[in-house]
């Protein structure tokens, strides 16, 4: 037996533990299905992110190393509803939008949608090309090269295909536990400065919201949800996404955090810069523990990597979201003459994003900025989220009792902090 949603048949919790272990013997499904989640957490430690830690690293040492790691929970009950909704509606997160709230609400759930994605964007092409003129390639080469790597993996009309070439770069991140570990950091440090947090220090505040709005994307939303449909997984799936979610979430927090260790390491109060600019600032100044040779090169890969995954995946999240918010064909399977607005979004993200960084050079400031404006567009994101998961979704795995305040209780002290954060550091 089962209910119906959105004219998806779905199956009740008997049905569902009785299909579960009839495909509990496939293992290639279940590391197949973990795709969506992983890329998405993956994409979190983006170039933004990266100087975000950075920044935090050099100017407050080790003190916001805890809010860090407090937001991997957060950011996994946020994923997980995605999940939920993707695999039990079949709808994308724009769609269920447009389909329950109306179209003027999906109208304006577009805004941060495509604020948080161009945002994301312009600060991943700010990053490469911070890093290719620490060698001495101008944007003039580093731009067009990422655009045309962008426009040719999103070609080749595969979901599936762009996710293995997208985990593939998004696996030089892991170059950011090496550095924390030659950078040698002081366990006793750590612990002082975690413990003894300044609420006078207004750029810490800042920070701090700098931080949440780096950690929790709204395009993080659209993305997992809609790859989950575009994956085609199913209620059994469900396992392997929860554990793809909860695994992404600690990668993406402890590879971040793994940056601020490294700065605040070998910079924190030894005449460190007020902020970083972009990654290239970044590797200079680490240039001291990573040699300047093979070192460097990997810890500047793991940037271009994470640069790039983001950009394949926030753009992504931009073409789905609007497409679903617009009612528009949007799928990968298409022929871009069959979804000619799914990949027309598509191209004019990231060409003009590309295009606004090689234009204008002085963005560098964005880096931190976006993260802090992502603070301001969460509350009606995760409103919207949590909405949907309390009436769209069958009975057994509605979102509702104590688990609905935990999950709200969270969610609003989050968007609290950040929103504290944003202010203070402003004014």
């Amino acid at each position: 037996m089962g209910d119906t949603v959105c004219g998806k048949k779905i199956l009740d919790s008997t049905s569902l533990d009785r299909d579960h272990r009839l495909r509990a013997v496939s293992p290639f499904r279940f590391i197949a299905a973990w795709g969506p989640g992983l890329l998405v957490m993956l994409a979190d430690t983006d170039a933004g992110n990266v100087v975000t830690a950075a920044a935090a690293g050099a100017q407050s040492g080790y003190r916001l190393l805890p809010l860090l790691l407090l937001l991997v929970p957060v950011l996994y009950l946020v994923q997980e509803l995605t999940v939920r909704l993707g695999i039990f509606t079949g709808r994308g997160h724009g769609e269920l939008i447009r389909e329950h709230f109306g179209p003027g609400i999906a109208l304006l759930a577009a805004v941060p949608l495509a604020v948080g994605a161009i945002g994301s964007l312009v600060t991943e092409f700010t990053g490469i090309a911070g890093v290719g003129e620490l060698y001495g390639l101008p944007r003039l080469i580093t731009l067009p090269l990422s655009l045309a790597i962008l426009l040719m993996i999103v070609g080749t009309g595969s979901y599936r295909r762009i996710e293995r070439a997208a985990l593939i770069i998004g696996a030089f991140q892991f170059s950011f536990f090496i550095v924390a570990w030659i950078a040698h950091p002081d366990p006793t440090a750590i612990s002082h400065d975690a413990t003894n947090i300044s609420f006078g220090d207004r750029q810490a505040f800042y920070l701090a919201a700098a931080i949440v709005g780096a950690v929790l994307n709204p395009w993080m939303v659209f993305y997992q949800q809609s790859a989950v449909v575009e994956n085609g997984l199913q209620a059994w799936d469900i396992g392997a996404q929860r554990w793809a979610t909860v695994i992404g979430a600690i990668l993406t927090q402890t590879l971040t955090a793994a940056v601020l260790i490294a700065i605040a390491a070998k910079l924190a109060g030894q005449g460190a810069p007020a902020s970083f600019n972009n990654v290239g600032e970044i590797i200079a100044a680490l240039s001291g523990i990573l040699g300047g040779g093979i070192a460097q090169a990997v810890f500047s890969a793991g940037v271009l990597g994470a640069a790039m995954l983001a950009a394949i995946v926030s753009s992504l999240a931009l073409a789905w979201g609007i497409g679903e918010l617009a009612g528009y064909r949007r799928s990968l399977e298409y022929h871009p003459f069959q979804a000619h607005w799914f990949y027309g979004v598509y191209a004019v993200g990231v060409i003009g994003s590309a295009t606004t960084v090689w234009l204008v050079p002085d963005l560098v400031w964005l880096n931190i900025a976006a993260q802090v404006l992502n603070v301001f567009l969460l509350p009606p994101v995760l409103g919207c989220l949590m909405a949907l998961a309390m009436t769209t979704l069958p009975e057994s795995i509605r979102l509702r009792g104590l688990y609905l305040w935990v999950v709200a209780g969270v969610s609003a002290a989050v968007c609290g902090l950040g929103f504290i954060g944003g202010i203070v550091g402003l004014f």
